[in-house]
């Protein structure tokens, strides 16, 4: 190929020059159905099936030029790069703790997100969980926190997201000592629940909500009664069962019974009760203050008050009771723990037994210490969403040493993009959340981590076999790439396209891999009746550039190649250039539509780069690597292009942006495709008057 810097023939005033000391570095990685990558050593892949009841997903942006497509493999081989150790502790949705290594795909946990000035703790859902075997490294805090994670694993600071260590790219933002971390630092470890811990939270939950007495009254003409009662109702059921099991686990059965119905705005409560004079001496005894308490004994007492009489709302936890002695107990099982606590006596009050505050201090912090040393069993009563990521907890840095040269760790992805790891905001992994022709990864060569379609083929015919299915051509491709590296074994692309040919349904491939090159004869079967399109990503013609963005795919001139093949094979094709980088692959616009041109294409598009959620700064990373000279005004035109912000993710604008430079590149496209001669998206157009619905017996309906 031409340097960089050579004169190009035919080029109008519509241009930029090209980057005067770019390298000419010729690139050797290549791949293809029938050979192997003969540079770069082989990924490390962990590949795992994706359950899923449907297989077609559907879409109504106005930004994509199709309405269905399918995805056979989720991830790409730039992979994930975050990884903990997995007895980590996690904050669970409930307020509760659990391990890293436990936590499951579809679980509900707490992460963070950005309102307003502050950063605050959001729900979100975890959407895949996975481990590997890495080099791992202990950091330690200024308050104790110890956390074990990989290298590359990402924090939270009060100067943004951080890598554990350098690596390999020492110009990334990493950890040093005297960087302060988010969050409020290690959970508590919870109390063990031992007889004592139950015989406190009996005497908690009871004496703070229940009915326990016993009467004797007389009945005109009839001997004197004594009645004896035991009834505890609460809103939720999670503090009435405990209580009922740690009753039972003496030996003390009660009545489960509905004790108010559910009305508008109103929950139904239940309640649990017993009657037998024995059953409520027993619960006496049980409950009695003890002459010597053990600390097991406070932590229960202190749960039960809680989900009795307490509450946790804009930030304040308070226990409220009547009883002086209550309010003595909970103030000495506060000051066993060291909790701080003020206590806010009524100032006026009509009532001979005035409500009594005792509210404990310390913060978010303090808050997350009381729940989970004590775990109360209302989970309702934990909620902290909304609450600020902010603490005055000493989380510097004070160490980061080696741990072990390998061990197991473990990762998930989250719908914020971050979890909260020992009490510190930690970055999941990213799944990118585009097109995987628009290489939002940076380049760097990052372990794969892959989900693949069970049963994908089965899945397709079930739905192209439904009564109510309309025939509209499918993308594959529109998230990730279908010709993964694990395609050439696994062949769960090659499955869908043979069913798509069977049927005779109208079909797209969006790849930037020559493994496409492997399913020649299904395509250029299935092009002679307009039945299949393909587009070819090409990023840049650059060698060294296409391998510090990205590494483990075709060279340019391998694509072309592809390019060609399938044009002289007779299947439409077309080509993308995405994603243009400003100053950095935007001056080789014209030469990818000129040369795509003259290898078969018969199209083209271009996708601006985006740079949704945290992709930003994994992005502004690979700049500072790789470009640190053109860092800022690559950053700098993009805000131009978004209306100050490095992304605007609003329909009809995210792929194209607007402004000067925006509409410079849009013109320079528009005069190279008109150069090249391409007919615009209908040179691709495909027939959807051909599909045959399959039957669910494997044979296709017969009146067609």
């Amino acid at each position: 190929m031409q340097p960089p810097d050579t004169p190009r023939k035919g080029r109008g005033a519509i241009s930029n020059p090209a980057l005067r000391y770019a390298s000419t570095h010729v690139e050797r990685f290549d791949d293809g159905w029938d050979t192997e990558p003969d540079e770069l050593p082989p990924l490390e892949t962990v590949v795992r099936p994706d359950p899923a009841r449907t297989i077609i997903a559907r879409n109504n942006s106005p930004d994509l030029h199709f309405t269905q497509s399918i995805n056979p493999y989720r991830g790409c081989e730039h992979g994930c790069i975050y990884c903990l150790s997995g007895e980590t502790p996690i904050l669970m949705a409930d307020g509760r703790t659990r391990a890293l290594a436990d936590v499951r795909s579809g679980d509900w946990i707490y992460g963070s997100a950005r309102h307003g000035w502050y950063r605050r703790y959001v729900r979100t859902r975890v959407l895949a969980h996975w481990s590997v075997i890495r080099p791992a490294f202990r950091l330690t805090l200024e308050d104790g926190t110890s956390l074990i994670a990989g290298a590359d694993h990402r924090f939270l600071t009060e100067r943004g997201w951080k890598f554990l260590r350098d690596s390999r790219f020492p110009q990334r933002p990493h950890l040093t000592t005297g960087n302060k971390l988010m969050g409020t630092g290690a959970f508590a470890v919870p109390v063990p629940k031992t007889h004592d811990y139950r015989l406190g939270y009996l005497c908690g939950m009871i004496r703070g909500d229940a009915l326990l007495r016993s009467y004797h009254y007389e009945r005109p003409g009839r001997a004197h009664d004594e009645q004896h009662r035991f009834r505890l109702a609460l809103g939720d059921p999670e503090g009435l069962q405990r209580t009922r099991e740690y009753l039972r686990d003496v030996a003390l059965d009660t009545r489960e019974f509905l004790f108010q119905q559910a009305a508008e705005g109103r929950r139904a409560i239940y309640a649990i009760r017993t009657s037998a004079r024995a059953d409520v001496q027993r619960i006496r005894a049980l409950i009695e203050w003890p002459v010597t308490p053990a600390p097991e004994w406070c932590a229960g007492f202190l749960a039960g008050v809680f989900d009795a009489e307490g509450s946790f709302s804009q930030g304040v936890l308070r226990i409220s009771n009547t009883d002086p002695a209550i309010i003595e107990w909970i103030t000495r099982s506060l000051h066993h723990y060291s909790f701080g606590f003020v206590i806010e006596y009524p100032k006026r009050s009509s009532s001979s037994k005035p409500m009594t505050v005792v509210r404990v201090t310390g913060g978010l912090r303090e808050h997350l210490r009381f729940f989970h040393q004590f775990d109360p069993a209302i989970s309702r009563k934990q909620d902290i969403e909304g609450s600020a990521v902010k603490s005055a907890s000493q989380l510097r840095v004070v160490a980061i040493e080696p741990a072990a040269s390998a061990m197991r760790l473990y990762d998930i992805t989250t719908g914020t993009e971050d979890f909260i790891a020992n009490g510190v905001v930690s970055h999941n992994c990213y799944a990118r959340p585009t097109h995987a022709y628009l290489d939002l990864s940076p380049g760097l060569d990052f372990e794969t981590r892959l989900f693949y379609k069970e049963n994908a083929a089965e899945l397709l015919t079930n739905e192209l076999a439904h009564p109510r299915y309309v025939c509209s051509p499918i993308t594959l491709g529109a998230n990730t790439d279908p010709y993964q590296p694990i395609e050439r074994k696994l062949g769960v692309t090659r499955s869908l396209i043979e069913v798509l040919a069977r049927t005779r349904h109208p079909l797209t491939i969006v790849t930037k891999s020559a493994l496409v090159l492997r399913d020649l004869d299904l395509l250029a079967e299935m092009a002679q009746s307009k039945l299949v399109a393909v587009m070819v990503s090409i990023t840049s013609l650059d060698d060294e550039t296409k391998r510090t963005l990205e590494p483990r795919t075709a060279s340019p001139a391998r694509r072309l190649q592809v390019v060609r093949t399938l044009s002289e094979a007779g299947v439409p094709v077309g080509v993308l250039v995405a994603p243009i980088i400003p100053l950095v692959t935007d001056h080789e616009l014209e030469e990818i539509v000129e040369r795509s041109a003259a290898a078969g294409a018969r199209s083209a598009g271009y996708v601006l780069l985006r740079m949704p959620h945290e992709i930003k700064h994994l992005f502004e990373e690979w700049l500072r690597a790789h470009a640190p000279l053109r860092a800022e005004h690559v950053m700098s035109l993009m805000r131009q292009m978004h209306g100050g912000r490095a992304y605007d993710s609003t329909f009809g604008h995210r792929q194209r942006g607007s402004g000067p430079y925006a509409q410079l590149l849009a013109r320079r496209f528009e005069v190279a495709c008109q150069r090249a001669g391409f007919e615009g998206r209908d040179a691709l157009e495909l027939d959807t008057t051909q599909f045959r619905p399959p039957a669910l017996g494997g044979q296709l309906d017969l009146t067609f």
